[in-house]
């Protein structure tokens, strides 16, 4: 789809905390069409020094293969993978690397994903109802929505949508299966919970955001990729190396700044012990203590933009 691949989210404020330099080896995480990546290429220290090399992730088909066309110019200094971020530290190993300088990672959907009709994420028009970002991935919503119990479904939009009406749309669903109707399009799944939210409460979004933002982090194991991810960036990067982490709701939010704070903090021992015992050293030095916001001018030029919150962290030397 022609322009369907936005720019990428504060990008100076990444390219400020990646410190991109010469000779430096950066993993953009999530490649989406490139934007993040050809501003790291594009990046130049006061010597003219370019960045040695960009290794770019992104499960997407679509977004590898467009990736590709916008980044080609750059030659030996971008190597694709098509792949999850999770799976970084066997990427890296496939590519002969052993550390890097830096990670990004922009998460959540992208606006190709969110636009395409074909893709079903959207709650605008008529699809089958699929959102998985990997077109292999072995399970859609649809047949998400097949499988659970009206249990599994409520603790699912309760806890990824924070939805408050969560068991009223889980019964609702399992009924229409029951009937012999099952949840099968967007537009059927957008027109259910709609009937379901009050008016009262409906605000500028649709009645059906949250549940369908749920719906698309279960199917793709956002969360619990995040978490592997974040699991193994201290392995991974080198000393003085640096990690940033775009995301753009709460649950993402939290999970970064938690595992940014463990990884900063020191002794772990219980309180009112003599000495330490635990021999926990940091790994972490954390560069943002809040996370940033983009700015008004980026905002009102790109709208998505409004929730990214961004973090980062540096990797302190092994010994420290």
């Amino acid at each position: 789809m022609k322009g369907a691949y936005h720019d990428a989210v504060m990008v100076d404020e990444a390219l400020h905390y990646l410190g991109p330099g010469p000779g430096r080896v950066i993993v953009d995480g999530t490649l989406g069409g490139g934007s993040h990546a050809e501003a790291v290429l594009n990046w130049a220290g006061a010597d003219g020094g370019r960045v040695k090399l960009v290794l770019g992730i992104d499960q997407d088909p679509e977004a590898v293969a467009e990736a590709g066309k916008r980044l080609g110019g750059f030659g030996e200094r971008i190597r694709i993978k098509r792949a999850g971020f999770e799976e970084l530290p066997a990427l890296l190993e496939e590519e002969g690397l052993e550390k890097v300088d830096g990670i990004l990672l922009d998460l959540g959907a992208s606006r190709h994903q969110l636009v395409d009709a074909r893709r079903g994420f959207s709650l605008r028009g008529e699809s089958a109802l699929d959102m998985r970002m990997d077109p292999d991935a072995p399970e859609s919503a649809a047949e998400l929505l097949l499988r659970l119990s009206g249990k599994e479904l409520k603790k699912l939009i309760w806890e990824y949508g924070e939805e408050r009406h969560a068991g009223r749309i889980a019964r609702a669903i399992v009924a229409r299966r029951e009937e012999g109707r099952p949840v099968k399009t967007t537009e059927e799944l957008a027109a259910l919970v709609e009937k379901l939210v009050p008016a009262k409460e409906r605000g500028r979004l649709h009645p059906a955001t949250r549940t369908f933002m749920a719906i698309r982090i279960a199917v793709n194991r956002e969360l619990d990729k995040l978490d592997e991810a974040l699991a193994a960036m201290p392995g991974v990067l080198r000393a003085g190396g640096r990690a940033v982490v775009i995301s753009y709701h709460s649950l993402e939010d939290r999970r970064v700044k938690q595992a940014f704070q463990k990884g900063a903090k020191g002794c772990v021992c219980p309180p009112g012990l003599p000495c330490c015992v635990c021999g926990h050293k940091p790994v972490y030095r954390i560069l943002t203590r809040k996370p940033l916001r983009p700015a008004e001018a980026e905002v009102g030029k790109n709208p998505a933009a409004r929730s990214a919150r961004l973090r980062a962290v540096e990797r302190l030397e092994e010994s420290a």
